[in-house]
């Protein structure tokens, strides 16, 4: 929270800069696990000029999504040799970077982007979503859960979590408005509550689904008991670019 609302806004850029960095490098572990073997390196430097492209596109001033997929394409030729590795390597690197970057990017945006006094309360408005849809799941599907959601991806959802799920997004998002972004009308709050809500369970299901793909248990041992970073990162990776978005065209 004074990192939020005592900081100035780059401080939050930086610390989500810092956090994309380590679910970077988790998933190219993932990935490597699966046998694709990412360029690592060049998927960092592809990562970097996009999160600075979203974040701050005066400082890239030209269209950066050419230039990266060049660069990603041409680095299949390190691995001519390795024929059967090399193109699913760059295809690997230019999803890790595009994953992680672009999508972590607009969290640092939603701190950034005009009017910069509001910043603070968008972020918080992602993190009250995914946080209360979180909490309401839980408790909705450990209480009412019969139904499977997504059973060979994560067994453990279920549709009456998904319901509570989303009833604790709107909830979040209504008490954020409330007492920071009254300019946010209530339909649209209601409706964004639903939206990042689902989209954030979506993420958590693509988190999932690369785990099993990759043979892994965590993205990472970050936090012990409780995964890496790309664990704690999977939702709000899906719902900032919602929000992102709104405060972008529709303000």
């Amino acid at each position: 929270m004074l990192l939020l609302f005592k900081a100035p806004p780059i401080a939050t850029v930086v610390v989500v800069a810092v956090m994309c960095v380590i679910g970077l490098w988790e998933l190219f572990d993932m990935l490597d696990a699966g046998g694709l073997g990412p360029f690592r390196i060049i998927g960092a430097a592809c990562a970097l000029v996009v999160f600075v492209s979203i974040v701050h596109p005066e400082l890239t001033p030209a269209p950066v999504l050419p230039a990266v997929t060049l660069g990603v394409a041409a680095a299949a030729l390190l691995r001519a040799k390795e024929m059967p590795k090399s193109v699913p390597a760059a295809a690997a690197t230019l999803f890790a970077a595009a994953y992680v970057a672009a999508l972590g990017a607009t969290i640092g945006a939603l701190r950034v982007i005009a009017p910069v006094e509001d910043g603070a309360w968008r972020v918080l408005l992602l993190l009250a979503i995914v946080m209360s849809s979180d909490t309401f799941a839980y408790f909705a599907g450990s209480a009412f859960g019969r139904h499977k959601l997504a059973p060979r991806v994560s067994p453990g959802k279920t549709v009456e979590g998904l319901a509570g799920g989303i009833v604790g997004g709107i909830v979040g998002a209504l008490v954020v408005r409330q007492l920071g972004l009254p300019a946010v009308p209530i339909a649209a709050a209601v409706v964004l509550g639903i939206v990042v809500s689902a989209f954030g369970v979506t993420g958590d299901l693509v988190e999932s689904l690369m785990k099993r793909w990759s043979g892994v248990k965590d993205s990472g041992r970050l936090f012990p008991g409780h995964g890496g970073m790309l664990d704690r990162l999977d939702s709000l990776l899906f719902g900032a670019p919602v929000l992102y978005y709104y405060f972008l065209y529709a303000r």
